[in-house]
Parts: structure tokens; C-alpha cells; sequence
């Protein structure tokens, strides 16, 4: 029976049958998308709530450590209340983000906040502290010893150039892996270099005169920015040459799903179940935004850890291309190493009935390339 066209000059069944089983293979990846999304971010943000949340209670007294000691009790886990002897010692764990508030207690009770370490994080420790002095029937004085910038009021700024830099890495993923997958790995790894640079001082701009989310340390910011980014796409580029057109899928699980829900951009780890909080000790998300918070508004404190975060990661990603090179070129020697097929008649290559193996490969993995950019830049 002929699977050729029908006498109308439409598709036959069969083809229709090919080309739905095509569509719906390819309808796995946003099934897969949507519940791996869901999973990560109504994991991580669903319900924050605060654990081991190191605050300190100023003074040597008794009536501190007896405040101390009651909100440590009542907070039943929530809390990791200690008492410093004044109020420079409070005020340098703030600036060192050893802990993220300081209550004052007295006749006029105060609490010392740092935004910049985490909006949402001094938004809790004021609850609990105005309630507090509610308690001791005062209003509440809160002093931030570390604003945000400006031009980001939220202190949330951070994650969202983060998520831009993310986009625009693992979207070139696709072009430089999926539709670049024919060039040489040299050139490849020549454009994961131009596309992170590129993408970076895009970010640098967004940061600074675009939007004002910071005021200075733009170097350091762009430097962060390169190599978070150039991670991204080594990783993903390398990955390509296992994954194909999963690759997609593979690097939004590493770079967003996973990523932007333990960078604590949102919420700190303190606010988060364990899972994402173990993820922010070494996920390279949070080494940029941690890194950006370091390095714009707590003096570096800290940012040789999340300087060498982002650095392991780019580190892992050279890896991963070399063994990707080591692999394409054991697959060049495999197809060297098979005889050349014999040629078709003319005949047959007139009528079209026998296209040459290289060819048909050729044009099935560039099709299958530029549905996985497509696939990407949707996303």
C-alpha cells in the first residue's frame, strides 16, 4: 500500500501519524519544564520561614540575656539569638552578614538592620522586633547600616540581573551548541568567549546607567558577571555534544531551576527549606548575587569564597568541553574508520529515492538544531 500522497494531493496517513508522533516527542520537553518549575520554585518560595536566623540582642546584662534566652526559646528553631556587649559589635556582625539584626532594648528600643544582605531577611527580624518592643509598650526605631542603592529600593535588583545574565547565556547555548555544533570546538569555545563578554557588559549596563541597581564597583560587577556567564555556556555548549536537543531542558534545570532558587536573591538560605539552602553554599548563582552583595555594599567581606565559586564553575565547564572534544573526536575517527558507501545509480539519484547517508545527517541534526534554539528562545 503506498504512504505517498493521497489522490487529493494531501498528506497521506502515514505521514500525518509521523508528524504527530514528532510533535508530541517534542511536547515532553515543556511537560517536563512545567513540572520541574513547579517543583523548584514553589519549593524554594512557597512557604519562607526563618531557621537558625542569627540575630543579636545588645548588652551584658541581665535583663539581656534573659531577653536573649526567651527569643531563642520561643522561636523554637526559628532564631539563633546571642548577645553582644555594645553597639559597634553589633553593628560590624551586621556589615560582615555574621548575623542580620541587633535589637537595642531600653526606654526607646532599636533595631539595627543591613537591606543590602537581604530585603526580605530585615523584613522578618522586624516583625519579630516590633513585636517585642510592643511588648515593652514602645515604638520601634530601625536603623538600616546597610541600604541598598537607589536605584533598587527592594534589594532585589541583584537576582534580577542575574536572571538576565542567565537568559542570555544559556540561550546561546543552543545557537553555539545546537546550529554551531558543525564548526571545529576551538571556534565553538571562540564564541562561548565573545558571547560571554558581550552578555556580561550587557549586564554591567543594566546595572549601572540603565537602571542605577548599583553606584560603583562596576569592574568587579562585570568581572563576576563574565565568568558566572562564561560557566553558563561552557557547560552547556560541552553538555551538547551528549544531550542534543536535550540540552535545553538539562541547562534550565542547572541555571534556572535549580539556580535562581538557591542564589538567595529572594529569600536567604535561613528562609528556605535545606535543600536550597545547602544549594546556595556552592551553586554558582549564588556566588554572583552573593559575590554583587559582597562586593558593592559589605567592603569584599566574604568575596574570595564567592569569587572562587564562580571560578570552579568555569573551571567544571573547560572540563566538560574537553571531554566533549575528546568524544566528537573519537566519533570522527569511528565514521573515518567506515567505508565509504557504495554510490547510488543515477537513476535513483534522479528520482530522488536514495539520498546519501552524510546528507540525510547533515540535515536531520540542523533541523534538530534549529528546533532546540527555537525551543530556547521561547523559553
Amino acid at each position: 500500500m503506498s504512504t505517498g500522497p493521497t489522490a487529493a494531493g494531501g498528506p497521506s496517513a502515514g505521514a500525518n501519524a509521523a508528524a504527530l508522533r514528532h510533535v508530541l516527542t517534542h511536547l515532553v520537553t515543556p511537560l517536563l519544564m512545567c513540572v520541574g518549575m513547579g517543583l523548584a520554585y514553589l519549593g524554594a518560595f512557597h512557604a519562607p520561614e526563618p531557621h537558625d536566623l542569627r540575630v543579636d540582642v545588645v548588652g551584658s546584662g541581665p535583663s539581656a540575656q534573659v531577653l536573649a534566652q526567651t527569643l531563642q526559646d520561643k522561636g523554637d528553631g526559628a532564631l539563633d539569638v546571642r548577645t553582644v556587649p555594645d553597639r559597634a559589635v553589633a553593628a560590624e556582625h551586621l556589615r560582615t552578614q555574621d548575623s542580620f539584626g541587633a535589637f537595642l532594648p531600653g526606654a526607646r528600643p532599636e533595631l539595627m538592620v543591613a537591606s543590602a544582605s537581604s530585603d526580605t531577611t530585615a523584613t522578618v527580624v522586624q516583625k519579630v522586633f516590633t513585636e517585642v518592643a510592643a511588648d515593652q509598650g514602645a515604638p520601634l526605631k530601625v536603623t538600616d547600616v546597610a541600604p541598598t542603592a537607589a536605584g533598587d529600593p527592594t534589594g532585589q535588583g541583584i537576582f534580577f540581573l542575574l536572571v538576565a545574565v542567565s537568559i542570555g547565556s544559556y540561550a546561546s547555548v543552543a545557537v553555539v551548541g545546537g546550529v554551531g555544533g558543525v564548526l571545529p570546538l576551538r571556534l565553538r569555545a571562540a564564541l562561548v568567549a565573545g558571547m560571554s563578554l558581550l552578555v556580561s557588559l550587557i549586564g554591567v549596563a543594566f546595572a549601572g546607567p540603565v537602571f542605577g541597581l548599583v553606584d560603583h564597583g562596576f569592574g568587579g560587577l562585570w568581572a563576576m558577571a563574565w565568568l558566572y556567564s562564561a560557566g553558563i555556556l561552557l557547560i552547556g555548549v560541552g553538555l551538547h555534544t551528549f544531550l542534543k536537543r536535550w540540552t535545553t531542558l538539562g541547562v534550565m534545570v542547572l541555571f534556572v531551576m535549580l539556580n535562581f532558587t538557591s542564589s538567595g536573591g529572594i529569600f536567604r538560605p535561613e528562609l528556605q527549606p535545606g535543600f536550597f539552602g545547602a544549594l546556595h553554599s556552592f551553586w554558582n548563582g549564588a556566588g554572583f548575587v552573593e559575590g554583587v552583595r559582597s562586593h558593592v555594599y559589605f567592603g569584599g567581606h566574604g568575596l574570595g569564597r564567592d569569587v572562587l565559586v564562580l571560578v570552579l564553575w568555569l573551571v567544571a565547564g573547560a572540563a566538560v568541553m574537553g571531554v566533549a572534544g575528546a568524544a566528537e573526536a573519537r566519533r570522527r575517527r569511528a565514521v573515518a574508520a567506515v567505508p565509504a558507501s557504495v554510490a547510488p545509480s543515477p537513476s535513483a539519484a534522479a528520482d530522488g529515492n536514495d539520498v546519501p547517508a552524510g546528507d540525510a545527517r547533515t540535515a536531520a541534526e540542523r533541523e534538530e538544531a534549529e528546533e532546540e534554539m527555537e525551543e530556547a528562545v521561547g523559553v
